[in-house]
């Protein structure tokens, strides 16, 4: 995999982890999705941008908008295999690359779980593009609307207007409340299915300042009188997507506030629907988009809001979104073309008592800071005491005391005076042993970050991954790990 970069930010991070491993899991946590550690916003190349699109092939071409002056989606595969999407604008938009600039700085300073992040851009001679996060399972227009297998499950309905709503309130914590033209393209589904926001809808459009489509009937009526959005204009738009998702079809809001009022709201209702919700929850639904849909902006309740009313309503949340999806998540298939070694297939089948005989058999013999320590003729006081910490450590990793392992291994890690990418795996595995995934992966993250070449620092992460629940990422590491390994084999 190469040299890898300084501290927890390496390489590998940058095109894998995912941040749920470093959040909390409580829902009702205002900046859940904000990813302590995420590959930096940046520059790319006009030239990089053009291989990874085969020359902005029509063939990568995502979606198209506007007629008169397109902004182009790409789809786009970077030198290290990492999928992107590309946005170009037209050459009329945005002239002052300044004002560009300062926008997608703003736009990619934001890190969450519930958008579909920026992560770069470029801006050469008249050309303008951001570069975000792929997301591989299309839009919510297409799952909603133009659905081929099954129609969108109630649960999964229920949860696409929760993490929008949560994605909504993320950006309106890091002031970035205002959002244009929030449709059901602009929600899109990751790897893993999860909804996400788009966040190409967070740039300003354009110089003209244009936000809405030319269809009327959905645009806030704040935006006709002044043509000016609002947060409380981006609420009216998330109200017409609970009306899309209550209907499965892209009803306009006076349409539906008139059977809301009338009292006939099962008329709304997605007919595929039928025995698979309570009244109670379609009731709550509906009577929340009609809050969103008021005339006048300030009745329209905030993000937070939405958040706090649509969290009572999730269902089946034990469930992932790509079994509720009816997706088949490409897992057990890539592991099976993989030829493992003994030490991949005990991360594969999270065997913990494998890997403790592998981690212990194995030693410190690629360990060149401990392996080398003999040789040294002078030992100080303090260097002596670190290495019985160590010693005290491998006993008790042998012993399967790996409390005590952990102690002194961690005091071994905070005296400072020697650096161990083994002493780092054992405490990784002695982690995973006592049921703390999230410090086990920190472990074997910092192991590679001492030993960048050393393919155990990947098998255990991958198994960290694998404890953790991290299918996708969790293979994706086995195989840098394996390959690893193959190489280093070889020379």
């Amino acid at each position: 995999m190469g040299a890898r970069c300084s501290k927890f930010s390496f390489c590998w991070f940058h095109s894998h982890l995912k941040p749920s491993v470093l959040e909390s899991s409580d829902q009702e946590n205002g900046e859940k999705g904000e990813r302590k550690l995420w590959p930096s916003f940046g520059e790319f190349n006009l030239e990089q941008l053009k291989v990874a699109t085969n020359g902005f092939s029509s063939e990568n071409i995502v979606s198209e908008h506007g007629e008169k002056a397109p902004n182009v989606v790409y789809k786009g595969k970077l030198d290290n295999g990492q999928w992107i999407a590309i946005k170009r604008f037209n050459k009329f938009a945005w002239p002052d690359s300044r004002q560009f600039l300062e926008e997608a700085k703003q736009v990619g300073s934001l890190r969450s779980e519930r958008l579909a992040n920026l992560v770069g851009y470029c801006y050469e001679g008249e050309e303008r593009l951001l570069v975000a996060e792929f997301m591989p399972h299309e839009t919510l227009a297409k799952h909603l609307f133009h659905w081929e297998a099954q129609p969108m499950k109630w649960a999964m309905r229920l949860r696409v207007a929760f993490y929008l709503a949560q994605a909504l309130e993320y950006c309106t914590s890091k002031g970035r409340g205002l959002y244009h033209d929030l449709n059901a393209y602009r929600i899109l589904f990751d790897q893993d299915a999860n909804p996400r926001l788009s966040c190409f809808g967070l740039m300003k459009n354009s110089r003209d300042g244009k936000s809405y489509s030319t269809n009327l009937a959905f645009t806030p009526p704040e935006y006709l009188r002044t043509g000016r959005v609002t947060p409380e204009s981006v609420v009216y738009s998330f109200g017409t997507l609970l009306l899309d998702l209550l209907s499965g079809k892209h009803i306009p809001p006076s349409h539906a506030l008139d059977l809301i009022r009338g009292k006939n709201f099962l008329m709304l209702m997605d007919s595929a629907l039928e025995g698979h919700f309570s009244k109670d929850d379609g009731t709550e639904l509906v009577r929340l988009a009609s809050r969103c849909l008021q005339y006048e902006a300030r009745e329209r309740p905030n993000a937070k809001s939405l958040v706090a009313s649509l969290l009572s309503l999730q269902k089946e949340t034990e469930v992932p979104s790509y079994v509720l999806m009816g997706l088949q998540q490409e897992t057990a298939s890539s592991a099976k073309q993989l030829s493992l070694t003994p030490f991949g297939e005990a991360c594969l089948r999270l065997d913990l008592t494998a890997i403790h005989e592998i981690l212990e058999k194995t030693g410190y013999k690629d360990d060149e800071g401990i392996a080398n320590e003999l040789s040294f003729q002078l030992w100080t006081s303090q260097m002596q005491e670190t290495l019985n910490l160590k010693k005290h450590g491998d006993t008790a990793f042998r012993a399967k005391d790996f409390v005590t392992a952990i102690d002194c291994y961690t005091q071994f890690i905070d005296g400072g005076t020697m650096v161990s990418p083994t002493v780092y795996a054992r405490r990784c595995l002695s982690y995973l042993m006592n049921d703390m995934a999230q410090e086990a992966l920190g472990d074997a993250m910092q192991a590679q970050v001492v030993s960048p070449e050393w393919p155990t620092s990947l098998y255990l992460q991958a198994a960290c991954l694998f404890s953790l629940g991290m299918e996708n990422d969790a293979q994706e590491t086995l195989k840098d790990g394996t390959n690893m390994e193959a190489r280093k084999n070889k020379n």
